[in-house]
């Protein structure tokens, strides 16, 4: 039998299938924009090796788009097969991936804890954890997945920068920003092309209002995404954001048609409505419209995507976004078939993520449509429920302060006082730079707070 690179026996036909395993997992782990390329070309070699099967079927669900569940379905039927006589780790993959088509997450992060328990150098079922627990808001799971393994890893150990970059990530959403800065800056000095430990140090200087340091940063490292995929569209969101915070709403936009909304980028072409790039894009845009820039035609191409997607409610952080798409260039009737579609799936007994699409997202994209029918208290009273928990549908702090600004916003045009208090007090608590610091917050904090 044959091993990958970090040691792991693994059911392969030859050495050649075995390197194709490990140069698409690579590519993976640091989010290349050929890694379906790598992998295509790994199946074409060994075509009955599991864990190809499994990469594959990881992959398509990877992308949060309904049409491609189908494909993980099938590769994972596939991988079971392939399986029976291969590993016990092997076989616990296919369990993980057969949860997760099913949408059972709790029984696939099971699964794929007990791969790490045995296996702490299994690089595909940390990150497919890291990412999924990150994907239903729990950063506490990252944090313990990854203190797991690392205590077992050697820094000569090929692959010991990935759990740094995990490291790093997990103890920023937790708040542990010394630690979370330093496991990434020590992942990216052993690879200055290792994106998610540039992403995670990024999100750092977010949280603590770095905002010079944030741009001298993803501009420092800039040069080494060639080839990166869609997250280096999210990196450049980020820097978006420091100029945000700093006023400089030009260079937001620049960013925005140059970057991380670029359709003629090959890298967009190839998924145009990837639900990450959606998300950056809608955000950006509708914190520009907050505080009172025009977003234009851009927003129509945002919509014509939205309204495509009506009924896709596998990414439930990414639904109040197509709302906003919708709303913002007056498409009122398909957010209401949007709206519908959502209600019909939060009350469907077959879909696992149905009671947090019921609790959260339903309410928020209802609040989304009557606040731009000019219905803010009414905004104000069917999201206010939600803010306890609707953490639970994923997305950084930095991605959900959206929702937090669109509630405020609300709450100041209701002429809500104490909701939008409340509001405030609950981002200070959570956040180190004070709302009177922070764009989307400011005005606010110095009408209510003082």
């Amino acid at each position: 039998m044959f091993k990958d690179a970090q040691g792991l026996p693994l059911t392969a036909a030859s050495a050649e299938a075995a390197s194709g395993y490990d140069h698409s997992l690579n590519g993976f782990l640091l989010y290349r924009a050929d890694t379906a390329q790598r992998l295509k070309a790994a199946m074409t070699v060994d075509p009955e090796a599991p864990m190809l099967q499994v990469m594959k079927g990881s992959f398509a669900m990877l992308t949060n788009n309904r049409s491609l569940v189908p494909v993980a379905r099938d590769a994972a039927v596939q991988a079971g097969q392939l399986a029976a006589l291969g590993t016990a780790r092997e076989k616990a993959h296919v369990a993980a991936l057969s949860a997760w088509v099913e949408g059972d997450m709790t029984r696939a992060l099971a699964a794929w804890t007990g791969i790490l328990a045995e296996n702490p150098h299994d690089l595909l079922a940390l990150r497919l954890h890291h990412y999924n627990a990150f994907w239903r808001g729990r950063p506490d799971m990252m944090l313990a997945a990854v203190q797991g393994v690392l205590p077992r890893w050697g820094a000569d150990q090929p692959g010991y920068g990935n759990v740094l970059a995990c490291q790093s990530f997990a103890h920023e959403e937790c708040g542990l920003f010394i630690v979370a800065e330093a496991a990434g800056r020590a992942a990216v000095a052993l690879n200055p092309a290792d994106l998610w430990a540039t992403h995670a140090v990024a999100h750092v200087m977010e949280m603590q209002g770095r905002r010079g340091e944030g741009i001298a940063w993803t501009t420092g490292l800039e040069q080494h995404w060639e080839g990166g995929n869609n997250l280096t569209h999210h990196l450049w969101w980020h820097r978006a954001l420091f100029h945000l915070e700093r006023g400089e709403t030009g260079q937001v936009l620049e960013l925005y048609d140059r970057r991380f909304r670029n359709l003629e980028s090959p890298v967009t072409q190839v998924m145009p409505d990837l639900a990450m790039d959606m998300q950056n894009a809608i955000s950006m845009l509708f914190r520009l419209k907050l505080q009172g820039v025009d977003g234009g035609r851009r927003w129509e191409e945002l919509a014509d995507k939205a309204e495509a997607r009506i009924g896709d409610c596998q990414s439930g952080f990414t639904l109040p976004h197509w709302m906003m798409a919708l709303t913002a260039t007056g498409r009122f009737g398909a957010a209401e078939r949007m709206l519908e579609a959502i209600r019909a799936h939060a009350g469907s007994n077959s879909a696992a993520n149905a009671p947090a699409i019921g609790r959260y997202a339903l309410p928020i994209c209802d609040a989304v449509l009557r606040h731009a029918r000019g219905d803010y208290a009414g905004a104000v009273a069917v999201m206010r429920p939600t803010l306890g928990g609707m953490h639970l549908l994923g997305g950084s702090h930095a991605q959900q302060d959206l929702l937090e600004q669109f509630f405020l916003d609300s709450a100041m045009r209701a002429g809500l006082a104490e909701d939008a208090r409340m509001l405030l007090e609950r981002v200070a608590g959570r956040h180190p730079v004070p709302p009177e610091r922070r764009a989307g917050y400011a005005k606010a904090a110095r009408s209510v707070l003082h």
